[in-house]
């Protein structure tokens, strides 16, 4: 047996998913300091006279509540910090442990070619903060390798019985993960109902049957989009957003390290056509072509939540690569180039990443030192500087006011506004259209396609009665006119938190200032 195949090399590579986060206090991930804010309101409102103040709590049964759950019993034992570390730490091996397992399924083995699939672990919605959706997608996996195995072992009354509660489970995690395994199930029985010589009307019929013990959470989606929500359903066939997306699925800091790892991909999935030793599973590589249509068909916004379609992109090609298999002709010394080449990747991708995560952690470090001087409960606004055009690197620092929130119970004004997807609330009515997302996004001067304020227009329109500090966190370079009537109290060098006078008038616009305000945007 190679060294690929045994169990102690894929004990490793699960292990070897996690290091990338053992380092960081807090996963710099884009929007999961938000998320945090969210966990502590959820966790602490009761108790809390501050929080009560600023934000409200409703429990409501919506599929997006993986991690909110789960962080309920952890966070008694180990607090909320370390609590959601060790979850969004799990979320990477659980994917890899997910990805071998149907692989071995699939083919009665693990090929070499499947180790390719492992650096999708750390992905871009990953990356983004998507924390639900991800954790979601990991059980995804994990639950249609056990759908496989009860089938490949004849237990089908078991599997019926058994994805009754695994599918409302996968359900309440998020609703995508649901439909994920619900369509790789039904492409794979497709695909067996087909290979029997059944007609495809047919076979369509009989792998809907074997299915319909994934189907109970469809009720649930009826009564939740039945209640009061406001997030929509929108940007259909946005083919510009489509076409960035394919070439996301790995982006993370340096585009030098992450366009040949995408590179390499495409050129192993595409390499079957030029060498007949290669080949595809037809259950699995259905199972991706389900995956790419639903891709292709989602719209940009759904339930309000934002890049719904960009977040299947690499499940997509960890699907098509988990697909990919070596004819039994193809000989040894083909498949220890294959997995060595991979493993070569793997490791690169993880030293890449480790040391990412940890230049963004100290990013972090550095930034959240201003809340040592923020009282308990304070009334906190914040502006986050960013640019027109994003570079490739992230700075991962638009939703940090969370953490304001998380370690002061202070209000900050980047929480989501999407009621019926986001069970927080902000109650502050003084903050008006500075108590929500994306009011905390401030740029130089405006940009094409951007909602955002200027930090001139910020500055000078947000109501300044209703907070006593301002925390500017990487802003664009101000004009020291912009920062009358605000008292310094720390700064790094760039950022920086500042006292208001109340006594002192705003500063005078030296831009227009737009009547409209910005649109709340999803992230969940």
């Amino acid at each position: 047996m190679p060294w690929w195949e045994r169990r102690w090399a894929a004990a490793a590579l699960i292990a070897l998913a996690a290091v990338p986060l053992l380092w960081p206090t807090i996963p710099p991930l884009v929007d999961l300091p938000g998320h945090m804010a969210g966990f502590r309101v959820e966790l602490d409102l009761a108790s809390s006279p501050d929080l009560q103040h600023y934000y409200g709590f409703e429990w409501r049964l919506i599929g997006n509540l993986g991690i909110n759950l789960l962080i309920i019993p952890l966070a008694k034992l180990v607090g909320l910090e370390l609590a959601l570390k060790l979850i969004v730490l799990c979320i990477p091996p659980l994917l890899v442990a997910g990805f071998l397992w149907v692989a071995h399924e699939i083919h009665g083995r693990i090929p070499p070619t499947a180790l390719f699939a492992l650096p999708f672990a750390y992905n871009f919605p990953f990356m983004f903060g998507f924390i639900n959706y991800s954790l979601g997608m990991g059980l995804a996996f994990i639950a249609f390798a056990f759908w496989l195995r009860l089938g490949r072992t004849g237990r089908l009354r078991w599997r019926a019985a058994l994805f009754v509660p695994i599918a409302l489970l996968l359900w309440l995690c998020h609703t995508m993960a649901w439909a994920v395994m619900g369509a790789m199930a039904f492409a794979e029985a497709l695909v067996r109902q087909r290979q029997a010589g059944r007609p495809f009307m047919e076979a369509a019929f009989r792998a809907g049957l074997s299915c319909l013990p994934l189907a109970p959470p469809a009720v649930m989606m009826i009564v939740w989009r039945s209640g009061d929500y406001t997030g929509k359903t929108e940007d259909w066939f946005n083919v510009p957003n489509k076409l960035v997306s394919l070439i996301w699925p790995l982006r993370d800091r340096w585009w030098w390290l992450d366009w040949p790892s995408y590179a390499l991909v495409l050129l192993v999935l595409a390499w079957p056509w030029r060498d007949r030793r290669w080949g595809y599973a037809p259950r699995m590589g259905i199972a991706a072509l389900f995956l790419l249509l639903a891709f292709l068909i989602a719209p940009r916004h759904v339930f309000g939540s934002s890049y719904a379609d960009m977040r299947l992109v690499p499940y997509v090609f960890a699907a098509a690569i988990l697909a990919l298999r070596l004819r039994e002709d193809s000989g040894p010394r083909l498949a220890r180039a294959i997995a060595a080449a991979a493993l070569a990747l793997v490791l690169v991708r993880t030293a890449g990443t480790t040391l990412s995560l940890w230049l963004y952690d100290r990013d972090y470090t550095r930034e959240l030192a201003a809340l040592d001087h923020v009282p308990q409960g304070a009334r906190l606004v914040s502006f986050v500087g960013t640019e027109c055009r994003s570079s490739w690197e992230m700075t991962r620092l638009e939703h940090l006011p969370g953490m304001a929130v998380v370690r002061r119970q202070a209000f900050s004004n980047d929480q989501w506004r999407i009621p019926g997807v986001v069970l927080i609330n902000t109650r502050y009515a003084a903050a008006g259209e500075f108590g929500y997302d994306p009011s905390e996004v401030v740029e130089l001067h405006h940009c094409t396609g951007n909602h955002w304020r200027t930090l001139d227009q910020a500055l000078r329109t947000f109501p300044r009665q209703a907070f006593d500090y301002v925390w500017l966190i990487n802003p664009p370079p101000i004009s020291p006119g912009l920062l009358e009537g605000l008292e310094p109290i720390w700064s790094n060098g760039r950022s920086g938190l500042y006292r208001i006078d109340h006594r002192a008038p705003p500063p005078v616009s030296s831009t227009p200032v737009s009547p409209a305000s910005p649109p709340p945007s999803g992230g969940t």
